[in-house]
């Protein structure tokens, strides 16, 4: 009986464990206020041929769902502003410099919108 409740016991620790790995779904499009918005236009024209948003499906570049919820980066930086906007405005590996096509307006406003992924 008693290794019976022990693997009840390790099952639902497993369990549970497992679940407190799952990252929030994204804010809803339809609460997003207007900088938000805004950053959302920007992404799907600059950013949405390569990288996935509102999924974790993985295309020419890694999907940013939850990208700030996270510590680290995919390269491997720590997940902040000034990282995201280096690699934004710079590029990174074979992601290219964005800087010649977004103004710091239009980096704002990705950002703002990425925190909402």
């Amino acid at each position: 009986m008693r290794i019976v409740i022990r693997v009840a016991a390790l099952a639902a620790f497993a369990m549970l464990a497992a679940g407190c790995n799952r990252t929030a779904p994204p804010t809803p499009l339809d609460q997003l206020n207007a900088q938000q918005m805004s950053g959302h236009a920007v992404f799907e024209s600059q950013c949405a041929r390569c990288h996935a948003d509102r999924t974790d499906q993985k295309l020419h570049g890694p999907a940013l769902l939850g990208v700030f919820k996270k510590p680290y980066l995919p390269s491997g930086a720590p997940a902040n502003d000034d990282r995201v906007t280096d690699t934004i405005l710079h590029g990174h590996g074979l992601m290219p410099a964005m800087g010649n096509t977004m103004d710091q307006q239009d980096v704002n406003d990705v950002l703002a919108y990425l925190h909402t992924l």
